[in-house]
């Protein structure tokens, strides 16, 4: 069921009508939730309602299993079940026609011709997703972070979230679940908030990532074409992804608010990022943060030296660019961030041995809060720093310094982040050798000025909310328009939403993944 469809706004009001009616009977509402996540996901393939189910379930008894057994011989074999398990379903579903095909390609390149049989295997809309968020619960159970649940209805309910379930954010049982065992308050600055980010969200997609995909295809998948095409058609792809999986991550965070519930931020304009380590903080943030506490730290983190510490970089990002889907630009694409990180890590080290860095890095501030994400705040340039303008023109240097050098660091990681989107949107390794080459064309086609209008128009309308949203400090600025002014705003979004609704269906992109 999709977001973006007819069928689900009478599905959500239906569902409403009476989890309203239920206000005072939590288990009624979270056996609700759990039905209608059950009838959300098996819209689509009622068959794989067993995975989901069948994950959950072993899920559940291996949380009660690891904290009824002291024996660590038995709670580790009990959590590496739940690992194993759950990846054996990820890879089998995902995997197994790649390496497979893979293992092919590699035979003939040997001229060595072998027949191996590759199954037609559907892909679960939504399965790298919650299998992620259920195995991470008893990760996190086996650690003692967490104590295992006891209600089966309240876990079920975790897992099968419907707002989150197919395309995250991929939620922490710390975080997530204890929300379903208490009773849920619902105030109207929180229905405020939802149907904000919902129609924030829904403009977005539909309007905004919709419009930009026909852009991404006059480049991609053509054959030959310049490097000014190349350059438009993946800002086209990088706005069009961003606005497509950060519009989903808004409906599902405004759905939730309007039920009562809090889930994180998975997004937090990561296109204002200064060097890639800060893309990766704000970018896909739920990804991130899984796989550097369940991947990365296990692996030995940075706690054994350099080198050490960029191999596990690059096969913490490997794995993420693998975990996108089974095919090798995925994993391109992944090779090329693990490289941009180990780079910046290493530079890094180098200027701050060298004196160079000579201001602290501000602490984070506290995640989990809607307006703040737990994203590190610099300072603007002359604001707050105590030093009078009055007594010499050094401060004023510095301060142009330190400007400049922020404009030449998010000019390189924005150059950086946009040929990854090439490498992640090409359709082969044939076709990432093919428009790399056009990108030294300097020609340019002559309906290029269209192009450009059609570009500008829709990436526009989110490069002046975000700009507005990163000077005031807070991602739901809009809220803090004068009613007004803010149901004008609303209204606007909402009619656009309305005219481009049966343009066309498409779905969200990270749907495949």
């Amino acid at each position: 069921m999709l977001f973006n469809s007819g069928v689900f706004l009478k599905f959500f009001s239906a569902f409403l009508l009476l989890y309203y009616l239920g206000r005072n009977n939590l288990r009624f509402r979270n056996i609700l939730i759990v039905a209608a996540s059950y009838l959300f996901y098996g819209w689509w393939d009622y068959r794989f309602l067993c995975l989901l189910v069948a994950t959950s379930l072993l899920d559940y008894g291996i949380g009660l299993g690891l904290e009824r057994w002291p024996d660590p011989k038995k709670r580790k074999s009990l959590v590496t079940l739940s690992i194993v398990a759950n990846l054996s379903i990820l890879g089998f579903f995902k995997y197994f026609g790649f390496f497979v095909d893979s293992f092919r390609d590699l035979l003939g390149t040997m001229g060595l011709a072998f027949n191996l049989t590759t199954l037609e295997i559907v892909l679960p809309v939504g399965i790298s997703f919650y299998t992620f968020q259920s195995f991470s619960y008893t990760i996190d159970v086996y650690r003692g972070e967490i104590k295992a649940a006891r209600n089966p209805v309240n876990f079920l309910a975790f897992v099968s979230f419907f707002p989150q379930l197919v395309a995250g954010p991929i939620e922490r049982a710390r975080h997530l679940l204890p929300q379903f065992e208490e009773p849920r308050r619902i105030t109207i600055s929180m229905i405020e908030e939802g149907i904000w980010l919902c129609l924030w969200g829904m403009f977005k997609k539909v309007v905004l990532a919709d419009n930009l995909a026909p852009l991404v295809e006059l480049v991609y998948g053509r054959g030959p074409t310049s490097g000014l095409m190349v350059m438009l058609g993946t800002l086209a792809f990088g706005f069009q992804i961003y606005c497509d999986f950060s519009g989903y991550s808004d409906i599902a965070r405004g759905a939730a608010r309007i039920l009562g519930f809090d889930i994180m931020v998975n997004f937090h304009l990561p296109y204002t990022a200064t060097n890639v380590r800060e893309f990766w903080r704000k970018w896909h943030i739920s990804l991130s943060t899984w796989l550097r506490d369940y991947l990365y730290i296990s692996l030995g983190g940075n706690r054994d030296g350099t080198v050490r510490t960029c191999g596990n970089l690059m096969l913490t990002m490997l794995l993420g660019g693998l975990w996108h889907g089974a095919a090798w630009n995925f994993v391109f694409w992944g090779f090329w961030h693990g490289a941009g990180l180990v780079i910046h890590r290493l530079w890094s080290g180098r200027t701050s041995a060298r004196g160079v860095m000579n201001q602290p890095t501000p602490a984070p501030r506290p995640g989990g809060e809607l307006r703040t994400s737990g994203v590190d705040t610099v300072p603007l340039p002359g604001r707050g720093t105590g030093v009078g303008r009055d007594s010499s023109r050094g401060p004023v240097w510095i301060d142009t310094l330190a400007f400049l050098r922020r404009v030449a660091g998010w000019f390189v990681t924005m150059s950086f982040v946009f040929y990854g989107w090439l490498l992640f949107r090409a359709g082969s390794s044939s076709e990432i050798v093919s428009l790399t080459r056009a990108l030294f064309d300097f020609s340019s086609p002559v309906w290029i000025e269209s192009y450009l209008v059609n570009l500008a128009v829709f990436i526009l309308p989110l490069v002046l909310v975000e700009l507005w949203q990163h000077r005031s400090k807070n991602l739901l600025s809009p809220l803090t328009l004068p009613h007004w002014l803010r149901a004008f705003l609303q209204g606007a979004l909402l009619i656009a939403i309305i005219l481009y609704w049966e343009k066309e269906k498409l779905p969200f992109i990270y749907f495949q993944f």
